[in-house]
C-alpha cells in the first residue's frame, strides 16, 4: 500500500495535488463592463513574478462579499482565502503557462475587509497560506502581512498580492 505522502511526492505537479485536494482553478479575472483595469494581473522581472491583488473570484463573479466579523465568519473568510490562493494561481498559470514554474513564494500582503472590532486577520488570511504551503511544501513559505482594511473592491472579503520566484 502506497502512503498519501508518497503519491504526493509521485505526482510532483503543482495542478496534480490541486486535483488531489479536490480544487480546479476558476476563470481569470474579468473586469466589470465598463471598467478598465490599466494594469498586470502578473507581471514578471527577471526570476520574479508579481502577482496583483487578487480576490476570491472566478471570472467576473465575486464569491465571498462582506465585511468579515459582520456579514461573513472568520471561518467563511479562512475559505475565501484559499479561493482567492486559486484565483492567483489561474492568474499564475496564465502568465506562465505552467505552475510548475513557480519555484518558490516569496512574499505575501493579504487584505481583509474589516467590521469595526475585528481583529484576526492573521487567521483569515492563513487560508491562502495554508494552501500555497499545501500544494508546494517548503518552498511554499513566504513571508507575509495580513492588515485589516475598511473596505476592498467590489466588496470582496480578502485580497492577496504575492511575490513568487519563477525559473526561465
Amino acid at each position: 500500500m502506497v502512503s498519501s505522502a508518497a503519491c504526493i511526492a509521485e505526482l510532483g505537479r503543482i495542478e496534480d495535488r490541486l486535483a488531489g485536494l479536490g480544487l480546479e482553478l476558476p476563470q481569470p479575472f474579468q473586469a466589470p463592463a465598463g471598467l478598465e483595469l490599466p494594469f498586470s494581473w502578473v507581471r514578471r522581472s527577471r526570476d520574479l513574478a508579481y502577482a496583483s491583488g487578487h480576490g476570491p473570484l472566478d471570472g467576473a463573479e465575486v464569491l465571498v462579499k462582506g465585511k468579515v466579523g459582520a456579514d461573513v465568519s472568520a471561518d467563511e473568510a479562512y475559505e475565501a482565502a484559499r479561493l482567492t490562493a486559486l484565483s492567483m494561481l489561474a492568474s499564475l498559470k496564465h502568465e506562465l503557462g505552467d505552475l510548475d514554474r513557480v519555484a518558490g513564494w516569496v512574499k505575501a500582503l493579504g487584505l481583509v475587509n474589516c467590521a469595526p472590532g475585528f481583529n484576526g486577520t492573521p487567521g483569515v488570511v492563513n487560508g491562502f497560506s495554508d494552501l500555497i504551503i499545501e500544494l508546494w511544501g517548503e518552498s511554499g513559505r513566504h513571508a507575509r502581512s495580513a492588515i485589516g482594511a475598511s473596505e476592498l473592491p467590489f466588496d470582496m472579503s480578502v485580497e492577496v498580492e504575492a511575490i513568487v520566484e519563477v525559473t526561465p
